[in-house]
């Protein structure tokens, strides 16, 4: 098992602890750690049951929602900054400066 398959073990297990402790079945740590992606997201889903101790599986699942949500908006903010720096990157660029003179434009 590679270290990251362990990681990942790892939060998933101890989202089904949490799940379990908190009177929730346990096999419902497959379906969540399948939708949060990460086990940095697993992380703060069983972080949330042990601190909220959440009454209904709805309270669960609209955390889960949130979680994920903030993951998709930093995985989002990334792309669009690796992005931003390529272009800034051609637009300093030596070869875009040539390219220009070649066409006549300074």
């Amino acid at each position: 098992m590679t270290e990251q398959r362990k990681i990942w073990a790892l939060a998933r297990a101890h989202l089904a602890s949490a799940l379990e402790e908190e009177g929730f079945p346990p096999e419902l740590a497959d379906l969540l750690a399948g939708q949060l992606k990460s086990p940095r997201a697993i992380d703060r889903m069983t972080a949330y049951l042990f601190r909220a101790h959440p009454a209904s599986l709805e309270m669960v699942v609209d955390e889960m929602l949130a979680i994920r949500a903030d993951a998709d908006a930093w995985r989002e903010k990334k792309e669009s900054e690796a992005a931003q720096a390529g272009v800034s990157a051609w637009l300093n660029s030596e070869k875009r400066d040539r390219l220009l003179k070649e066409d006549g434009e300074d």
